[in-house]
């Protein structure tokens, strides 16, 4: 199964179904019969990495228990479709709600994610009344896969950072009839979300349709003045961005300096790939450095298989790459403060967590700032319910 760059300019919004041949399911099962392993860590925790036991344990789940067309299925099952978006063939789901007045919610998900982040949160934000809510927090949702991410086309030239993908989300909004909307991320997706209000303030690019952002990460850094007068509980905040920059990110300095390096591997190697993504459940997830307390192997061999099945290793770590080429930095700035209507989600296990009052210098109709009981970096994936509960209370009072 391969994606490439569309040079289309049509409009069409075209159906997606997704039916990988048996021959390439059996292909990948011969490569994870034959890996070839590493010997064990010489660490007796997890500080060299994703555990030699660990990641034999989840490969021998997907050789033996995993089920792939199940999620086939569920992904068939959302309703898959194409567009052409400045060049490029982009992948979405588009889910529509059973109520009549739902609200348009855009939700783009980060690295390394995939559409499939947002698998829990589908059925209660697009029909709440199965869900023991009301029919008044509905929402039709659009959950696009980033370029080069799962099954959208592999961009073949420079170029596609987080700008040229907000104006290209933007756009997709339109084609498909939204003139009012919402949009919702978290890691890459709260930077695409950002840059689209952004383009919403600028009176060149506005009228968007944008009306409110909810984030569940803020990316700002604190500036050197909030750094030095932070209280105890800011300070442990930096303490902890600190140790992930300094312990936990050398997958984003590989990213945004050589991707192409590890490419080969991400392509080429499933278990390779497997482990590069495991160990960001591992060390970033609430339960930090227990991959499994917070996600079953099944979720997370699924997010593995949107980067396998369509060769995106490679493209997707590109992002990185392409935001360090951009020098892109958080809208968001004390000096430029953000207009749009927005809600903030801080998880206990995110690494990078930012304090209210860091956070209302930067957002200044800030409607919802909720600091989470449970959960880390895959707020989607791990805590399902609270997350939407602060996503229908960001956007209750701007229907």
């Amino acid at each position: 199964m391969t994606t490439t760059t569309s040079t289309g300019t049509d409009t069409e919004v075209r159906p997606f179904h997704l039916a990988v041949p048996e021959t390439e399911l059996d292909a990948l099962r011969q490569r994870l019969a034959t890996t070839r392993w590493p010997e064990a860590e010489t660490a007796d925790d997890t500080s060299q990495g994703p555990r030699l036991a660990k990641v034999q344990a989840l490969v021998r789940h997907w050789t033996t228990a995993y089920d792939w067309r199940a999620t086939e299925a569920l992904l068939n099952g959302y309703g898959q479709h194409t567009t052409v978006l400045d060049g490029l063939e982009v992948h979405f789901l588009h889910v529509r709600s059973p109520h009549p007045d739902a609200v348009p919610l855009l939700m783009t998900h980060g690295w390394p994610g995939s559409v499939l982040e947002f698998r829990e949160v589908i059925g209660p934000l697009t029909d709440p009344v199965a869900h023991g809510g009301e029919a008044g927090d509905a929402f039709d949702l659009v959950i696009p896969s980033l370029p080069g991410f799962g099954f959208s086309a592999r961009p073949a030239t420079t170029g596609w950072g987080v700008e040229r993908t907000a104006r290209a989300w933007i756009e997709l909004m339109h084609r498909l009839g939204h003139d009012r909307w919402f949009a919702q991320g978290g890691d890459i997706g709260a930077a695409v979300t950002e840059q689209m209000a952004a383009l919403t303030a600028d009176p060149a690019t506005a009228p968007t349709g944008l009306a409110g952002m909810h984030l569940n990460m803020a990316m700002f850094t604190p500036t050197p003045e909030e750094q030095a007068q932070a209280t105890p509980e800011e300070q442990v905040m930096l303490a902890e961005a600190g140790y992930y920059w300094q312990h936990l990110s050398g997958y984003a300095q590989v990213q945004s300096t050589r991707p192409q390096t590890i490419g080969y591997s991400l392509t080429d190697s499933p278990v390779g790939l497997a482990a590069w993504l495991y160990a960001m459940f591992q060390d970033v997830g609430g339960a930090r450095g227990d991959a499994e307390a917070a996600f079953s192997l099944d979720h997370m061999i699924d997010d593995v298989m949107l980067y396998w099945l369509p060769a995106t290793g490679a493209s997707a770590a590109r992002m990185y790459w392409e935001m360090t080429q951009e020098q892109w930095s958080p809208p968001a700035t004390v000096e430029a403060p953000v207009a749009l209507p927005t809600g903030i989600s801080i998880m206990p296990g995110e690494y990078v967590r930012k304090s209210e009052r860091w956070v209302r210098r930067r957002y200044t109709d800030l409607r919802l700032f909720s600091e989470v009981a449970r959960g880390g970096h895959f707020a989607a994936l791990e805590q399902p319910e609270l997350l939407v509960e602060d996503i229908r209370a960001t956007f209750r009072t701007l229907r």
